[in-house]
C-alpha cells in the first residue's frame, strides 16, 4: 500500500492543534447556548490560551526556545496518556502493547510537528472569554473570540474543559464549527479502517510523516 500523509487541521491558535486531541468524549454542539456559567473555567480558559498567544507572538525570543517554552505549556494542560487512547477510537482495544508503546512515542512527535510549523502565524492575537456553558458538574463549554494580528475579524474559539479535582484540563477545542480531538479520531480511524484494521499502517504513515518533518528541518 502506497503511504499518504496523514492530514491535520489548521486551528486559529496553536493551543487549537495540540490541546484539542483528547479525552473519549462524546460528540458536543458548537456554540453551547443557556444554562449556568462557570467562572472558574472561564478564568482558566482565559489565563491559559492568552499566555499560549503571547508565546507565539512573542519575537524577542528564537524559534527554538518558542518551541521549548510552548511544549511546556502544552504539557501542562494535555492528558498525553488519555490522548492516544483517544485518538486510536475503536482500535485502542485492539492494538498489542508493542504497538500502541510506538504509537505513544510517534503521536507525541507528530502533533509536536504540527504545531511547530506554524510558531510563525501568530502575530499579537488576544482572547477574550464570552460565556460558558456547564454541561455537567466539571465539564463546561467555554466560548471566546479571537482577535487581532493578521486575523480581519474575531475567530470563535469554543474550549472543552474538564475538572475531575486536580484543576481544569482543556480537552477539547472548536474551531470553524469543527471539533478538533473528534476531527483527528476520525482521520486516524478512517486511515485503519482503509488498511483492513492494520493499526501498523497507521504506525507506518506517522512514521513517514516524521521522517519527512525532520529532512524539512535539516
Amino acid at each position: 500500500m502506497r503511504q499518504q500523509h496523514l492530514p491535520h487541521r489548521r486551528a486559529s491558535i496553536g493551543l487549537a492543534i495540540a490541546a484539542g486531541l483528547a479525552l473519549s468524549l462524546p460528540a458536543v454542539g458548537a456554540h453551547a447556548q443557556g444554562g449556568a456559567r462557570d467562572q472558574g473555567a472561564e478564568q482558566y480558559v482565559q489565563v491559559q490560551a492568552q499566555h499560549v498567544l503571547q508565546v507565539l507572538s512573542d519575537n524577542s525570543m528564537s524559534t527554538a526556545d518558542k518551541i521549548r517554552t510552548f511544549r511546556g505549556v502544552v504539557d501542562q494542560i494535555a492528558d498525553v496518556p488519555r490522548i492516544t487512547q483517544f485518538v486510536l477510537g475503536k482500535y485502542a482495544r485492539i492494538a498489542t502493547p508493542a504497538q500502541r508503546q510506538q504509537f505513544n512515542a510517534l503521536f507525541r512527535t507528530y502533533a509536536q510537528d504540527v504545531y511547530e510549523t506554524r510558531l510563525n502565524e501568530y502575530h499579537g492575537e488576544t482572547i477574550k472569554v464570552v460565556g460558558s456553558i456547564v454541561r455537567n458538574p466539571g465539564d463546561v463549554i467555554v466560548n471566546s473570540t479571537v482577535a487581532g494580528g493578521k486575523l480581519d475579524k474575531p475567530e470563535h474559539v469554543g474550549w472543552r474543559v474538564m475538572n475531575a479535582g486536580a484543576g481544569w484540563k482543556i480537552v477539547d477545542v472548536e474551531v470553524s464549527g469543527v471539533w478538533l480531538a473528534i476531527t483527528q479520531q476520525q482521520d486516524f480511524v478512517s486511515t485503519i479502517d482503509n488498511a483492513h484494521g492494520d493499526v501498523g499502517v497507521l504506525i507506518a504513515q506517522l512514521q513517514n510523516d516524521v521522517k519527512r518533518h525532520e529532512a524539512e528541518r535539516r
